[in-house]
């Protein structure tokens, strides 16, 4: 069957649908967590017999006869049981017995258990196991979405932020949704005591990271060819937790085929330039960009400021930045990082 989406997942869930074996996978483990968290919640509940009905465990460490246990062992003073098996990229690459029982326990599955399979990120899920239980594919959040979901975090943690302190953590560590939950429940544990919404000066206190520091803005600043801006923001940024030459240099690569990409679409003469660049994006789903609607207003605009050839050249230097920093030291970062944004002044800049 088609793979539901974490969307249509809940909303079977919130009618109390409920299906025998579900096969999660996908990049994005955090979102595993919460479809769990959500089908565990359902199946089982909440009741002082959660514990007796509940089993977690790894497919490495599960024999033929535990795994068969496992399901057919029958609720206590309930409905239905949970079985939670994680690490399934496992079974048939070391476990060969364990996944034919899985695949008989399929074609006839428990109507007291639900099981839930969990295959990790970036590992292609068994075929035949696809076919015989419920899929539910979790890939990364659109950036659009990842607002709001940092407020349903935020309110599970029981936390409150205010709309500028929300736009500065995810402009400061990106849309990952593991990093951004460690620095929701830092933020969490920081405001618990004091019974009020966390702000911006919150997140500048625990990332370190401004207002208009972040990497984006240095983006920003670069693609939109304000060179002496750009440059200004290399050392504040490769300050912050996490950041290194590299990230820097790989979404300023990411901008430039962007902005690359709407410049053709304007040779073209291409009418509603932004739109057709969202198109761009919602078929390509490049990592680590914010808003595409905006995304796409961004680089129509800044499409307008550079030649083909110059957007060329200034993918060729990025490219040489990276495969340098990625040879060099870390004090060597500064210098390289700053030389290419420096780089990106227009022509008529230069010879002044």
């Amino acid at each position: 069957m088609p793979a539901l989406t974490l969307d249509a997942l809940l909303r079977n869930l919130k009618k109390g649908v409920l299906e025998p074996v579900y096969l999660l996978h996908g990049d994005e483990d955090v979102l595993k967590d919460e479809a769990l968290r959500q089908l565990v919640d359902t199946a089982i509940g909440g009741d002082a017999n959660r514990d007796f009905n509940l089993d977690t465990r790894f497919a490495a460490d599960l024999t033929t006869e535990q795994f068969h246990a496992l399901v057919n062992t029958p609720p206590m003073l309930a409905a239905r049981r949970a079985v939670v098996v994680r690490g399934m990229d496992q079974v048939g690459k070391r476990q060969t017995k364990l996944r034919d029982e899985v695949v008989r326990y399929l074609n006839a599955p428990n109507p007291t258990t639900v099981l839930a399979l969990v295959f990790g990120a970036g590992e292609e899920p068994d075929a035949e196991l696809l076919r015989a239980s419920t899929p539910v594919d979790l890939e990364p959040l659109a950036p659009e979405r990842v607002p709001r979901w940092v407020q349903h975090r935020a309110g599970i943690l029981g936390l409150t932020l205010e709309p500028d302190a929300t736009t500065l953590l995810i402009g400061a560590v990106g849309n990952d949704l593991s990093t951004l939950a460690r620095e929701l429940e830092k933020l969490a544990s920081l405001t618990a005591d004091t019974h009020r919404s966390a702000t911006a000066a919150d997140v500048t206190g625990l990332v370190g990271v401004r207002h208009g520091e972040t990497v984006y803005d240095l983006v920003e600043a670069a693609v939109s060819r304000r060179v002496a801006r750009a440059a200004q923001l290399v050392e504040p940024v490769l300050g912050q937790a996490a950041m290194s030459g590299v990230k820097i240099v790989s979404l300023l690569g990411t901008h430039l085929v962007g902005t690359a990409v709407a410049r053709v679409e304007r040779d073209r003469g291409t009418r509603r330039l932004p739109e057709a660049i969202f198109r761009h994006l919602t078929s390509t789903r490049p990592y680590g960009l914010r808003n595409w609607k905006d995304e796409a207003a961004r680089w129509s605009e800044w499409s307008a400021l550079w030649t083909p050839e110059e957007l060329r050249a200034a993918l060729k230097a990025a490219l040489a930045a990276d495969i340098a920093l990625k040879t060099a030291t870390i004090s060597d970062e500064k210098g390289i990082v700053t030389q290419l944004v420096l780089g990106f002044a227009p022509m008529k800049r230069e010879a002044a």
